[in-house]
């Protein structure tokens, strides 16, 4: 069947790299495996000849999933959830089979915000192994100071150590986007690397919404440049030069001046 552009679709079938991706994933005889998007079942079927426990795999389209029941009908290790995975309850689903591992080939026009809702569910998920546009992996795994660096940096650093896989060419999919992809490892943090602040998301999101903008600029109405300075950052910084603890340190700044959480 054809890829449908309103869910983003792009089939990956190269041979080659589904192996990789099931290599670095490793599955072993007790791992939950949850899998987003398997539109034809490629991936799907390399994950079933490894000794999982169970696979899970979530899939909107409903002719997609049509096909994948019935592919995969004798499979008692597979369940399909025909639904949106920005709706899925992945913490419900632990409960029933335990931590979970998600892996998947994420629709490009969705991944930043399915990555914030995987976030909520992160006690419940061991770690991630996501194909995304080579750029948004780029963005996670960046450095301050770099180009890529940015909202979605900052929000993932204190629960997740992101690693950068390998790349993937378009050639590996069909239809073929026109874009270049990469695959990258997400291992959840047996606890965050800081103590966050129930203001961190708000100021993180301030910060970023105007790159260009001072943190003085950016965040005004939130802290003062008197209240960012006694954290030790410069209020003429720009948001991209600030390692993640530093947004944490004023978000408890923002969040103790307001006297609420700023959520």
């Amino acid at each position: 069947m054809r890829a449908r552009k309103r869910f983003g679709q792009h089939f990956l079938h190269d041979p080659g790299v589904i192996e990789r991706i099931v290599a670095a994933l490793s599955p072993g005889p007790g791992d939950c495996l949850v899998e987003i998007g398997p539109g034809r079942g490629a991936l799907t079927r390399a994950l079933l000849q490894s000794p999982c426990r169970s696979l899970d795999a979530i899939e909107i389209d409903r002719d997609l999933a049509a096909q994948l029941r019935e592919a995969f009908a004798a499979e008692r290790r597979f369940t399909l959830h025909e639904t949106d995975a920005l709706r899925f309850d992945f913490t419900a689903l632990a409960r029933e089979r335990g931590r979970l591992r998600v892996l998947g080939n994420l629709p490009y026009n969705i991944s930043t915000p399915l990555l914030f809702h995987l976030l909520q569910s992160l006690q419940s998920i061991s770690d991630l192994h996501v194909m995304l546009q080579r750029e948004v992996i780029e963005r996670m795994a960046a450095a301050p100071g770099n180009g890529a660096y940015g909202r979605l940096t900052v929000m993932l650093a204190p629960w997740v150590r992101v690693e950068r896989l390998f790349d993937v060419g378009p050639g590996a999919f069909q239809p073929p986007p026109r874009v270049w992809s990469a695959v990258a490892r997400l291992t959840v943090r047996p606890r965050p690397s800081f103590p966050v602040s129930p203001a961190f998301a708000a100021v993180v999101a301030a910060a970023f919404a105007h790159r260009r903008k001072t943190l003085r600029n950016a965040l005004r109405g939130l802290v003062t440049a008197d209240q960012i300075e006694r954290c030790g950052v410069d209020p003429a910084a720009r948001p991209e030069t600030l390692p993640p603890e530093a947004f944490n340190a004023i978000a408890e700044r923002a969040g103790a001046a307001s006297g609420s959480s700023l959520s």
